[in-house]
């Protein structure tokens, strides 16, 4: 009887445990894209509301909720010591595809000040290679974000 019970709670806590990082996964794949703001010095306010649209988009949330999972991982981003803590969540718990999706974020939030820096290209290839993404992947996000820049 205890084991069908230990049975019970031990898999609602696995799946409170795969919700609690799948969260941590966004938090930390939205703390990146405020790496990629900053890595050229300047935190614009463009910058800003094009990572808003992208939770907004990405994860179906209202602004506030947005906003508030901007915080979150703007915190954490000033906290790092490097990428890798990022990387290594990001690649446990989200699909190669959404790794790839997340490459092409990244040079949407580079592209939305107008301008690429040489710090953000550098920044995009050390994550992309954390992340697994091939050079190919990587430069077709990077072509469809430039597409995306310029259709909408």
């Amino acid at each position: 009887m205890f084991e069908a019970i230990k049975k019970i709670f031990g898999g609602a806590s696995a799946k409170t445990d795969e919700a609690c990082d799948g969260a941590e996964a966004r938090e930390c794949a939205i703390a990146l894209l405020v790496e990629a703001a900053l890595s050229d010095g300047i935190y614009a306010d463009i910058e800003q509301d094009m990572i808003k649209n992208i939770i907004r988009e990405s994860f179906s949330m209202d602004e506030e909720a947005a906003a508030s999972l901007l915080e979150a991982a703007e915190l954490r981003a000033e906290m790092a010591v490097d990428h890798y803590a990022f990387t290594n969540v990001i690649k446990k718990h989200m699909p190669k595809s959404e790794r790839v999706a997340l490459i092409g974020q990244l040079w949407d939030v580079t592209y939305a000040d107008g301008e690429e820096s040489p710090f953000e290209d550098s920044l995009i290839r050390r994550v992309a290679s954390l992340l697994a993404v091939t050079d190919h992947e990587r430069a077709e996000a990077k072509k469809a974000s430039l597409g995306r820049r310029k259709g909408g």
